[in-house]
């Protein structure tokens, strides 16, 4: 290495040293705390306690603003403007009404159906089916098996129940 090539790096380093001297420098001397990992250059807001204070204080004020705003409205109005408090009475249909608006609708139903038959017209109803005769099925080719020829029924010999033994002429005359 050349003697030169030396000199040259080690005033890098020391311009290098300088610019970081110079940074910590300057943010020591307003306050603001250095964060070593950002690399971004943008600073992370702090505020003072002065600041934190108007601030707080800003705030109180607008939400004494809507509290006050919300108490001048009196509770008979607040109880009327809501939708629960008075409903409406559900209307009814009366009777005769009813009767009326079946009357009309039968009354359109029959017209259409009127005009349903007019397009339709009278062939239709005069025209009369006749059944037609189907063609006998044919059988199948397979020929069926045929059934086993019932066996008559058994009939079942009854057991003879045991006899009751009767006294012989030889025990009765023992006894």
């Amino acid at each position: 290495m050349n003697i030169s090539e030396i000199v040259a790096q080690i005033d890098g380093e020391i311009a290098r040293l300088q610019q970081a001297r110079a940074l910590l420098a300057g943010l020591g001397t307003r306050g603001g705390s250095v964060s070593v990992g950002s690399t971004n250059g943008r600073r992370k807001g702090v505020l003072s306690a002065a600041s934190r204070e108007r601030i707080a204080a800003a705030q109180r004020k607008r939400w004494a603003a809507t509290k006050r705003a919300v108490k001048a409205v009196p509770v008979k109005a607040a109880k009327e403007a809501t939708p629960q408090a008075k409903k409406p009475a559900k209307r009814r249909m009366s009777a005769a009404a009813r009767k009326r608006i079946a009357a009309a609708q039968k009354k359109r139903w029959a017209a259409v159906k009127a005009e349903k038959a007019k397009k339709a017209g009278p062939a239709k109803k005069a025209v009369k089916k006749t059944p037609t005769k189907k063609a006998p099925a044919k059988k199948a080719t397979a020929k069926p098996k045929k059934a086993a020829p019932k066996k008559a029924p058994v009939a079942k010999a009854k057991k003879a129940a045991p006899e009751k033994a009767t006294p012989t002429a030889t025990e009765g005359a023992t006894s």
